[in-house]
Parts: structure tokens; C-alpha cells; sequence
């Protein structure tokens, strides 16, 4: 079941944070996010940090992440990018342009730049809630660390509940294939709405 602590609590959902990926969380409490692109890096300080290779589904595991946690509210953009996919350039794109009617990502030099699991609403509460900054190309550590430090010192949560794109649910061993978004082939399946890999069931 999820607790979600607030007014003087916590500030974020627990467990948090809500949705899987190549991350590593530090400490919950902090006001900043790191994004290190392809470049695999160690740092302290931070809510969280971690590695973002694709503009879309890498793109809202970001956003989910940080939306659901109110002392967050500033993301750095460091590392180096991805070729094709541009994802820091498109993280950039979304937290100063939004997204069109169909999920395009406004300005985006991305290959595939859209948002289909997560509403606009947690977009624009992405837009709202955090300062995202540029330093695509930095990948010196201590650099980073630096800039984290200086961002905690003026920041507060952010006013309001966290924000839960994922509505938390007992996942089964087994899903039908009926219910999957896309196939892998050797009965493994996506649901992509929970972001959830799993075997199908042949059963009835």
C-alpha cells in the first residue's frame, strides 16, 4: 500500500521512487535530480541519479519519478548525449515547450520524441514543479556535486501533494496476452501502461 507523507512529512510517495529504471536513489530529502545521459557516473547529494539513453519512454519514467516526490525541484541535465535519440535535448524541449495534441514533444530534435503513458497534466506539473538545468556535456563528478549543493541550499518541497502517475496494484506472476501491450517473442510480454515486463499465461 502507498503512504504518501506531506506538510511537514516526508514529501514523497513510500516506496518511492515509483517507477523502475537505471537509477540509484541517494536521498529522498533532497531538492535535486540528476540525469547523467549516457554517461555512467557516481554522485552524492542528489534525490536521485541515473543514466537516460531514449527521448520517450526514458523520458517519462523521469518525469513520473520526479513529480512524485515534492523536494525535488531541480533536475540537472549532464553527461553525454545519445546520438539519434537526443533525450537531453529532448527533456529540455519538454520542460520549456510541452507537448502537442498528440503527444509530440514541442521542439524536440529527438528520433521519437513522445509522451503516450503519462497524462499532460504530469507534464505540466513537470513544468511547474522543478528548474531543470543545462549542463549536457559535463561529465566531471565533482563538478556536478558542486551545483547539487549549491541548489539544495535554495530550494523549498514543492506546495502540493505528490503527484502519482502510477496508481500502484498487485501485479500477477502471469499476465494474459490479451491484456499486453507489446510481444517479445518465448511468451514475454509489455504492459506498457505500469511499465511491466512479464511472462504470458496460456491458461483460462
Amino acid at each position: 500500500m502507498t503512504e504518501v507523507v506531506q506538510g511537514g512529512g516526508r514529501g514523497y510517495e513510500d516506496p518511492w521512487p515509483p517507477v523502475r529504471g537505471d537509477y540509484h536513489v541517494v536521498d529522498p530529502l533532497s531538492a535535486v535530480a540528476v540525469v547523467t545521459l549516457t554517461s555512467p557516473m557516481i554522485l552524492r547529494g542528489c534525490a536521485i541519479f541515473g543514466q537516460c539513453k531514449t527521448e520517450n519512454l526514458g523520458i517519462e519514467k523521469i518525469v513520473a519519478n520526479v513529480i512524485s516526490n515534492c523536494n525535488i525541484r531541480f533536475v540537472i541535465i549532464c553527461g553525454l548525449e545519445s546520438k539519434g535519440h537526443l533525450p537531453g535535448n529532448t527533456l529540455l524541449a519538454l520542460h520549456k515547450n510541452g507537448i502537442d495534441d498528440q503527444g509530440r514533444i514541442i521542439g524536440s530534435k529527438g528520433a521519437i520524441p513522445f509522451i503516450q503513458n503519462i497524462p499532460p497534466e504530469a507534464v505540466r506539473r513537470f513544468q511547474d514543479q522543478v528548474e531543470v538545468i543545462d549542463c549536457i556535456g559535463i561529465v566531471d563528478a565533482e563538478e556536478i556535486e558542486r551545483l547539487i549543493d549549491q541548489c539544495s541550499r535554495q530550494s523549498a518541497p514543492y506546495p502540493a501533494e505528490p503527484f502519482q502517475v502510477v496508481k500502484r496494484r498487485s501485479v500477477p506472476a502471469h499476465i494474459y496476452a490479451g491484456d499486453a501491450d507489446m510481444t517479445f517473442g518465448s511468451g514475454v510480454v509489455m504492459d506498457a501502461s505500469a511499465w511491466l515486463v512479464m511472462q504470458v499465461s496460456e491458461g483460462g
